[in-house]
Order: structure tokens, then C-alpha cells, then sequence
């Protein structure tokens, strides 16, 4: 089942040259995929029921045209890959005249709220989702992204409540602006940056210190995010033109 939602570039989804910024990017796609999974039984107010909250592992986007502050966009997304502990689900962002401005494909677990463990993904859900085999990329999986052994920039940051959720973690959204802030100027300023990639590897907690360390490697800006003081690396981010 292809869900489709229209929307419209707000003020704030914009930045450089009045261009829809990549955290805007993820704030609709997740919208949307939110509003796909209200329709099926799975979404924000169903969680008092279910017991059961969607979580990102993944994120894969490529920006293929930016879209301008005001312009209509249509947004598409669908499930795909349906496992027992995991599904994808993938995206393409398409302005007024159909044309594909963003491609996107991500990674989910359904979590127990109150056990906190993943919950397992089961046949009656699939029927719900009507998953579909249509995938954005070629890889049907995201390979897995490896820590770089040596770092040339960092940051530290201790999260507030600014930064939390309704899981109670650190918002996904808001790991990619911890990225930004440990880029040097001259990188900074290059931005925005229309390939990146996320893996969420543990959640944020409301006053964890985290250090954010940067490096350059195979043409690609490489961003991790640590816990140090619980030897715990906490998400994975790489940035590419």
C-alpha cells in the first residue's frame, strides 16, 4: 500500500537560499510515515492500546532536487521487507510538476513501552501495512557503517529537555543538527549536503554528556555520537554531495 500526504514547505523547513533543509526532510518523512501508520492501528494515539511505539534504526536519503520555501510537494511511502524483528519502510518527496525531489529509505523496530524490548512484527500486521516490493535504492538492506579509528573535531553536549521525545529519548531529528555543530567552518558552510545516512545505534537519554567527533574519510564528512562516560556510541552519521 502506497500512503501519499500532501504538504507545503513552511518558513521554518527552510534554510540556505530558502531551500528546504535535511532536518526539515526528515520531519516530513516522518510525519507522514506517522500518518500512514494511524490509518492502520500502529500510530502515536494508538500507543495506549498497542503498548507498542514505532522507532528509527536507519535512515538513507538523496536529495535530487531542493525544494523552495512555499512550493506543494507530495509525499509517498510504503513498508517493505516486513522481519520479525525489523521492517523498511522508503519514501519519494515529488513537487507540483511530479518530478522526484528527495528519495529516502529507512529502518524500524516496534518497541515495548513498558518491557522496552522489540516487539516481534507479526502476519496480521503485514496485511495491515500492505507492504509493497518497490524499493528507491538498489540495496534492498543498508549496509552496516563502521567507526572511523581517528577523529579530527569534536564537541561535547549535555541533552535538556528541549531534546526529548515521547519515548523519552533524544528526538532522531535532532541528531543530525548535533552533527552539524561538530563540523568545522569551512565544511559547515557546504551544507546543505543532499546524501546522508543515520544509524541509530542507542537511544539519548535527558541529561546524557555526549561527544560528537568528526572526520573526513572516502569523500564522505563521518559524525559519531558517543556516551563516553557509559562507553556507549549512541549514532553513526556520514554527509555527502
Amino acid at each position: 500500500m502506497i500512503f501519499e500526504s500532501n504538504e507545503k514547505i513552511r518558513l521554518n523547513d527552510i534554510g540556505k537560499n530558502n531551500k528546504l533543509k535535511n532536518e526539515s526532510i526528515l520531519e516530513i518523512l516522518e510525519s507522514v510515515a506517522s500518518q500512514h501508520s494511524d490509518t492502520v492501528g500502529y500510530g502515536v494515539l494508538d500507543i495506549e492500546n498497542t503498548k507498542a511505539s514505532w522507532v528509527l534504526l536507519e535512515w538513507k536519503v538523496q536529495v535530487l532536487k531542493r525544494p523552495l520555501y512555499s512550493e506543494k510537494l507530495k509525499v509517498q511511502t510504503w513498508g517493505r521487507y516486513f522481519q520479525k524483528a525489523y521492517t523498511y519502510r522508503d519514501f519519494k518527496i515529488l513537487d507540483e510538476q511530479e518530478n522526484i525531489c528527495v528519495i529516502a529509505t529507512s529502518k524500524w523496530a516496534l518497541i515495548d513501552i513498558e518491557t522496552h524490548g522489540i516487539q516481534r512484527l507479526t502476519d496480521e500486521m503485514k496485511n495491515l501495512y500492505k507492504p509493497e516490493e518497490v524499493t528507491v535504492f538498489e540495496e534492498e538492506t543498508l549496509p552496516k557503517l563502521t567507526i572511523p579509528e581517528e577523529f579530527s573535531n569534536s564537541i561535547e553536549y549535555t541533552v535538556g529537555r528541549k531534546d526529548i521525545d515521547l519515548n523519552n529519548h533524544m528526538h532522531n531529528t535532532y541528531y543530525l543538527n548535533l552533527a552539524y555543530e561538530a563540523l568545522p567552518t569551512f565544511v559547515y558552510e557546504n551544507r546543505p549536503y543532499d546524501s546522508f545516512r543515520i544509524t541509530y545505534k542507542k537511544e539519548i537519554c535527558l541529561n546524557d554528556k555526549i561527544t560528537c567527533s568528526y572526520t573526513f574519510k572516502d569523500n564522505k564528512h563521518i559524525i559519531v555520537i558517543q556516551t563516553k562516560e557509559k562507553n556507549i556510541t549512541n549514532a553513526i552519521i556520514e554527509l555527502s554531495k
